[in-house]
């Protein structure tokens, strides 16, 4: 019988956080922050709330987070000029050269991951798995 294509998803989840986060405790960086920084990087400076919902964390978990960020100056946090209250997340030039260094030894863990899957099957499966979570996000 085969199984739902939920199941496996969420397998392959449990696999990539597992092995992401073994992978990137040599650089310090927990896959909280790694996904951070790719967020800040992608959409450019972002308040503690839109980081939250674009890393999947809880603003509560988005704060501590960039808490340790700012404080090994990956991150800058400077108040919203259209909106006092707000303050925004900005990455920095070392938060960039970190999120390199993140990349940099992820990559081999894309490549056994997608084996011998041609490129142009990749690409099918993350516009099916980018389509799955625009559906249900609503």
């Amino acid at each position: 019988m085969q199984q739902r294509l939920t199941y496996v998803i969420g397998g392959l989840d449990r696999l990539l956080r597992r092995h992401m986060t073994d992978a990137l405790a040599p650089l310090g960086i927990t896959l909280a922050q790694y996904t951070a920084l790719s967020v800040l990087e992608a959409r450019g400076a972002s308040s503690n709330a839109q980081l939250a919902e674009r890393s999947w964390i809880t603003p509560q978990s988005a704060n501590e987070v960039m808490s340790v960020m700012a404080a090994r100056g990956f991150v800058t946090r400077e108040a919203d000029p259209s909106h006092g209250r707000i303050i925004l997340l900005k990455l920095t030039d070392a938060g960039a050269a970190m999120l390199r260094e993140c990349e940099a030894v992820l990559r081999p863990l894309e490549m056994r991951m997608l084996g011998d899957i041609s490129a142009d099957d990749a690409a099918h499966v993350q516009r099916a798995l980018e389509l799955f979570s625009r559906n249900l996000r609503g």
